[in-house]
This record gives C-alpha cells, structure tokens and sequence, in this order.
C-alpha cells in the first residue's frame, strides 16, 4: 500500500497518521494466534468428536471480519467512535439483561447469548464501548464543573458491575473495574480518593470470595494445589518444562492430548511445550509494545477525552493478556479468559478487533488545527 503525503483522500489521511508499526504488531499476534489454533485445536476437536479441523475453520471465519472491524474503526474519528461506543454500550447492557433471562447455563454461568445460531458473549463487547464512554463522561465533568460526568460514569460502573456479577463474571468485572478505576484516576481523582478506591478493591475481592463458591475453590486450589482439581494448572506447568527454551517442534506436542482447554485459555502452555520459551517471550514482548506504544502516544495528547479513553482501551487489552498468562504459569488463581487474538473464540476476537481499532482511532497523529470531533 503506497499513498503519497498530498493525498487527502480518507484512506491517504489514515494511512500517513495511524501507528503503522502497532499495527504490524497486533497482525503478528493474530498470526501466532493462528499458528497456535491450527496445532492446539484438532486435538481438542477429536476428544469431542467433531471434524478435526473444526476450531480452525471456525476461528477463520472470525479471522477476516475480526481485521477488517479493526481497520475500519481505526478510520473513525474521535467523534464517530465515541458515537459508536454509546450505541454498542447499549445494546451490550440489552444483551447482558437478556442473557441473565434466556441465556444456557454453562459451568455454572450464563454468559452466551444465540443470535442468529451464533453464540455472543456480550461482556466481551461490554469493555471497549463502556472505556469509551465513561472517559467521555470523565472528560466531560473535568471540562465542564457542572456537569454530573462522575455520577454518571459510576452509575454505568455499577450496572455494568452488578450485570457481570449477575451471571457470575468476576474476571471480567475486575477487568470493567480496573478500566474505570484508571480513568478516574487520570481525570484527576483526589489521593483521599485513590486510598478510598484501593480499600474498595480489597473489600470487593474480600466479597467476591465470601460469596461466589468457584472463586474459593479457584484460591483453594492456588494455595493448596492438593486441595481440589488442579489438573489443568499443573499440566500447563509441566508442558512448559518439557518445552524448555526451543520447544520440541511444531506438532510434537503432547499437552493438547490431554488439555481439555489448549485452544482457549492454556492455549500458551502448547506454545511452551512446542516452540519453547523463546516463542511466550515474544508473545509478551509483543503486548508490551502495543501497550507501552499506545501509551507513549498519548504523551503529547492535550484532548482529555482521547487521553482517557485510549489509555483506558490499552490498559484493558493488557490486563486481559496479564490474567490469563499468570493464570497459565499459576501466579494467580485460574481464570476462564481468553488471550487477546491467540485464544480460539470468536466474540473476543471480534471485541478485541474492536477495542483495538477504537484505540489506533484514537492515537492517529493531528496536525496544526485539525479538529478531533470533525
């Protein structure tokens, strides 16, 4: 693709302004993420009796759509993506309402709605549009004194908060909650405040243990491994050792035998086990760079709203990615949680795709009197 620097065309302007580099970045994670599908997933396909090349035929399918949402939002302006988040937040809290009604229970959680004979998981589109939309309201309180942005903003937390709990989703309530917790934070939250939100943290973690029974037996099983079913923590491990640094080469893996999970949430450990350290530091490497470099973006940003939103859309992307991989080394109690474009799952690739093209939207480059909201 060539576009010369005169070319005011939509895509000439997209093309000389978005951050060409994170987006190679993000392309080579979804690169690796079909490798790993295509050695993890027959396996897995075969336990459960259905064409081994299910998973992948079916992550294909996801794969085009899933570029193209990202590359076509990152066309958007501030503006439009903000428009296009209230919208999606809306019809998320809609879907997350009807879930809790008509939704099948699945290990015990009803998290998946059918449209159409396609299975969603609104809470996956839940994060992005509800980052977008609470900086706006953060922005919109710091900008304007007499505009209620926090209660807004922290009435769209609860709801949101209490509709995840409601199924129950606690991984992803922590994820809601750390988003809003960095934009209030960045839109200049008092430091009485901040303890205030850290004692609130503790209290909900305190709570969520006292009340959900899978989440005692998850801290059980993390601090006792003897305690219950650690089956899947403790093969993860050990596919990781007998990887060791070089792997021992595409397709001699023996984890995704026996993992019930290798193609969603320990999809790691077969990437351990068959190309060794040197592939899970490069995956970890690669989401440090799309979020350090998202971040660094930002640095000279003076729009509040942009600001807030990009950096609340990079912290969840990261934070997703950080709970799954320590959940797979066993740094932290287990999580059913996908990682970002690697996992197979077709709602989060799509949510993902989203978020991140809202965030490359958002870092595009501005010249001399360009309007963010044109």
């Amino acid at each position: 693709m060539s576009f010369s620097r005169t070319d005011t065309s939509t895509l000439g302007r997209w093309w000389w302004t978005v951050d060409r580099w994170s987006i190679a970045a993000l392309l080579l994670l979804i690169g690796i993420g079909i490798l790993l599908t295509m050695a993890a997933s027959p396996a897995v396909a075969e336990r459960i009796h259905v064409e081994p090349f299910h998973f992948v035929r079916r992550q294909f399918i996801f794969l085009t759509p899933a570029v193209v949402v990202m590359l076509g939002v990152s066309l958007l302006t501030p503006r439009q993506v903000r428009r296009m988040a209230v919208l999606g937040l809306l019809a998320a809290y809609t879907m997350l309402a009807l879930v809790l009604v008509v939704g099948p229970e699945v290990k015990g959680a009803t998290r998946w709605l059918s449209l159409a004979g396609i299975s969603i998981q609104p809470s996956e589109f839940a994060k992005p549009c509800f980052a977008v939309v609470a900086a706006w309201m953060f922005a919109e309180a710091r900008l304007n004194p007499g505009f209620p942005g926090k209660a807004i903003a922290g009435g769209l937390y609860v709801l949101l908060a209490a509709l995840l709990l409601a199924e129950p989703d606690v991984g992803q309530t922590i994820i809601v909650s750390s988003t809003w917790a960095v934009e209030f934070f960045l839109a200049g939250l008092p430091l009485l405040l901040v303890a205030g939100l850290g004692v609130m943290g503790v209290l909900g973690a305190v709570g969520a243990y006292l009340v959900f029974p899978h989440v005692q037996l998850r801290v059980a099983r993390f601090l006792d491994p003897q305690s219950g079913d650690a089956y899947q923590v403790m093969t993860a491990l050990n596919a990781f050792r007998h990887g060791g640094v070089f792997g021992v080469g595409p397709g001699e893996g023996r984890v995704k035998l026996v993992l019930p999970d290798a193609h969603t949430d320990f999809i790691l450990a077969v990437g351990g086990e068959e190309f060794g350290v040197l592939l899970c530091l490069a995956v970890v490497a690669l989401f440090a760079f799309i979020v350090l470099r998202g971040l660094s973006r930002l640095i000279r940003e003076d729009n509040l709203f942009i600001v807030l939103a990009a950096a609340g859309l990079f912290i969840q992307f990261g934070l997703q990615a950080m709970i799954n991989m320590a959940s797979t080394l066993r740094l932290m109690p287990t999580k059913g949680m996908t990682l970002p474009f690697i996992s197979y799952g077709g709602s989060s690739m799509l949510a993902l795709a989203l978020g991140m093209g809202m965030a490359l939207a958002f870092t595009r480059k501005r010249y001399g009197t360009e309007e963010v909201d044109e």
